[in-house]
């Protein structure tokens, strides 16, 4: 030990013990306070650093604690309003910096700063980038490679190109009409003979047909052949102008002979025999099928009388039904194919040669004749057949077909078709370009392709459209576009506006990203942007409903109008309550599109109007009415001047407004009324109505959409506290 210590040891021992003990506390006091002027140590500094910067807050549900959200909200599995954690306040300057998050493939629930397992469906959840909070990133939202495989995300690019539309029509294979004859009675007489006795026979043009008994033909004969020889009895054979008369004579007794049916022949067997004689035959005019045999021999006939129906059974008619949206997509002249019950697997072709100008209200389809060869005869009248035909389709809709294209055709038999100006071969009219039936041609690099895109691409919802499209560089990222849609064209759809060619739009997986997007709260394809209605497609329209630029916005009053705070008295509800019954019985009328009973009851509405005693409120309940059926006035006066049921539906959405607003301030204190919402009325602005039924009947669609709606809430008779008994 070294001598120092050991001297320490020595006065240690010898110093008293209370003394001792005062000297060690001593120096601990004099150590603290030298410690506490110290400065920090370089842990505590850190420390301090870190609680300086700002916390993530966390944001969860007391009843499922596994929701943890990083702002506040409901919960997405009971509806609960989310709590904060405690101790995870961050200060309103705390950094925007992007952080991950994580989401389900599925996007059951709002992405979560925590990984782990969707609380729904079980699926693990992978991460992606929020960006809905930053400025400018609406309708858009970025996926990490792991999520686009388990959402399954698949993209195309939209390009230019003639697209194939392919009509499938149904219907049955009738009669040519123009090839049909009928064998009548051409002088009165009785059939002694049917040489076809019965239906089904094939004839030849010229085959005998009838053997005919009629005294007329014998007079007529015998006139003949005296003319015949008083002419060679008297003819001096100088060639006299007597000759000349007496041949005329002649040629006109035949000339009688060939208008009732009687050939060259046997005219010249008539001279040649001498005798006149009360029985003639008659030939086919045509070659076909005797379909219809209509007497039978021994039977009487008079002029005109129809004996047997012919029909040339070589060329038919397919009689098809094409639906209303089908239509622009044919054209007369196309090539259609079809197939025959009877001979499964076998293709027949024809040429479209009409199109019926009239459209079946029962059906919506529309009748389109096919003309068809049947040399062979396999094809029957009555046949059920299945067609198609193909079109080729350029921007605009307009049908392409090169092979006719600059050619000429006969408006009458499309099958005649010439290279050059001239006449039909079969009517003799002018024959007219292709181009005037709907006919274009165009090359393979021409500027006038359609850009278009797969039928799986846009997210259709009333008048809107809106596809999600790859954001160009940005692996991952899809932003949502509203783009204007053209007609289907079998699986695609023609683009007017909105997109590019080249740009790649997701036609798998959209629906799932249009859902993170909603819970996200960006705009998506139920909510339009700034609250504008997005520019519409131009093959959906729903008929019945008013669209109009100049109906102002709904009001915004209607579930808790200013005047259910105004005490008013029962008497004044009994003032009001013609005028609901009236504006009722409107409702009624419109949603069964009758415009004119709707106009009658409007005439009530304003009957009842004047009849109110407006004395019974005070103060502002007075001003507040005054208001109100100050509006349903010039609502109902705009009702009884519309001059179709559009105009008075537009009207009726404005007074809908103020009566709803009327009966839940006045109450309705002899029935029950129900208030019902359609979202989709005039151009998606939406209207509310009331109703006495407790089922939807539209009035702003009528027929066309009469059970469209979503009842809000339901109107009951006044409480005694003045207001109406609200039931929901």
């Amino acid at each position: 030990m070294k001598p120092a210590a050991n001297k320490v040891l020595t006065i240690l021992s010898k110093t008293p013990i209370p003394l001792l003990l005062l000297v060690v506390f001593l120096l601990g006091y004099s150590f603290k306070g030298m410690v506490s002027k110290a400065p920090p140590a370089a842990s505590t500094a850190a420390t301090e650093n870190v609680s300086d910067e700002p916390s993530e807050e966390i944001w969860t549900c007391s009843m499922h604690p596994q929701i943890q959200l990083p702002e506040p909200g409901k919960c997405p599995l009971c509806g609960m309003d989310l709590v904060l954690v405690e101790g995870t306040s961050a200060p309103k300057t705390a950094k925007k910096n992007k952080k991950p998050m994580y989401a389900c493939a599925m996007f059951c629930v709002p992405p979560m700063s925590m990984p782990g397992k969707c609380p729904i469906c079980g699926m693990e959840m992978v991460e992606v980038e929020d960006s809905g909070g930053d400025e400018g990133a609406s309708r858009t939202l970025t996926l990490s490679p792991m999520a686009q495989k388990l959402a399954e995300i698949e993209t195309v690019p939209a390009e230019r190109k003639t697209v194939s539309a392919e009509i499938r029509m149904v219907g049955k294979i009738d009669y040519d009409e123009t090839r049909l004859g009928y064998i009548t009675a051409w002088v009165p007489g009785r059939l002694d003979r049917l040489y076809v006795d019965y239906t089904g026979v094939p004839v030849q043009k010229g085959d005998h047909m009838v053997y005919l008994y009629s005294p007329e033909l014998s007079t007529a004969q015998t006139e003949l052949l005296e003319a015949k020889q008083r002419v060679q009895s008297n003819r001096d054979g100088n060639g006299s102008i007597l000759d000349e008369r007496a041949e005329a004579w002649i040629e006109d007794i035949r000339d009688k002979f060939r208008l009732w049916g009687l050939t060259d022949a046997q005219i010249a067997e008539i001279e040649e025999r001498g005798t006149a004689s009360d029985y003639m035959t008659i030939n086919a005019p045509m070659g076909g099928i005797v379909i219809e045999k209509s007497l039978l021999e021994g039977a009487y006939v008079e002029t005109g009388t129809r004996i047997y129906t012919i029909a040339d059974l070589s060329h038919l008619w397919v009689k098809l039904d094409a639906y209303e949206s089908d239509l622009a997509w044919l054209r007369y002249g196309q090539q259609v194919e079809f197939e025959a019950e009877a001979y499964p697997g076998d293709i027949f072709k024809g040429t479209v040669a009409f199109i019926s100008p009239v459209l079946d209200a029962k059906t919506r389809t529309i009748k389109v004749r096919v003309n068809v060869e049947n040399q062979d005869g396999r094809l029957k009248p009555e046949m059920f057949v299945r067609a198609v035909a193909r079109s080729e389709v350029a921007a605009g809709g307009r049908v392409v077909d090169a092979e006719l294209a600059g050619k000429w055709m006969c408006p009458m038999h499309p099958e005649i078709i010439k290279e050059q100006a001239d006449n039909c071969d079969r009517c003799g009219m002018p024959l007219v370009r292709t181009e005037s039936l709907g006919y274009v041609s165009i090359a393979a690099d021409s500027t006038e392709l359609p850009l278009v895109i797969p039928a799986s691409g846009p997210l259709i919802t009333g008048k809107r459209a809106l596809v999600y499209v790859e954001v160009f560089g940005e692996p991952g990222t899809y932003q949502g576009r509203e783009i204007r849609l053209g007609p289907r064209v079998g699986n695609q759809y023609i683009v007017f506006d909105g997109l590019a060619e080249g740009e790649r739009v997701v036609v798998n997986g959209n629906f799932k990203i249009d859902s993170a997007v909603q819970i996200m709260a960006q705009p998506s394809m139920m909510s339009p942007e700034d609250g504008k209605s997005a520019p519409s497609h131009d093959h959906e329209q729903h008929q019945g409903s008013a669209t109009s630029d100049t109906m102002p916005s709904p009001r915004q009053d209607l579930d808790n109008p200013a005047g259910l705070k105004l005490n008013t008295p029962t008497a004044f509800a009994k003032e009001f309550n013609p005028v609901l019954t009236a504006y009722l019985d409107i409702q009624d009328a419109l949603s069964h599109d009758k415009h004119k009973q709707a106009q009658d009851a409007t005439t009530q509405l304003i009957e009842a109007l004047a009849g109110v005693d407006m004395n019974l409120l005070t103060g502002p309940a007075h001003v507040a009415w005054m208001k109100e059926a100050g509006d349903m006035k010039k609502a109902a006066n705009d009702i009884t001047a519309s001059i179709d049921i559009q105009k008075a539906r537009m009207a009726f959405a404005l007074l809908s407004e103020s009566m709803i607003v009327a009966a839940k301030c006045y109450g309705a204190p002899l029935e029950t009324v129900h208030r019902y919402h359609c979202p989709m009325a005039f151009g998606d602005r939406g209207g509310d109505w009331l109703q006495r039924k407790d089922q939807t009947e539209n009035p702003y669609f009528g027929s066309a959409m009469f059970r469209c709606g979503v009842k809000k809430e339901t109107i009951g008779q006044r409480s005694a506290g003045g207001a109406s008994d609200d039931r929901d």
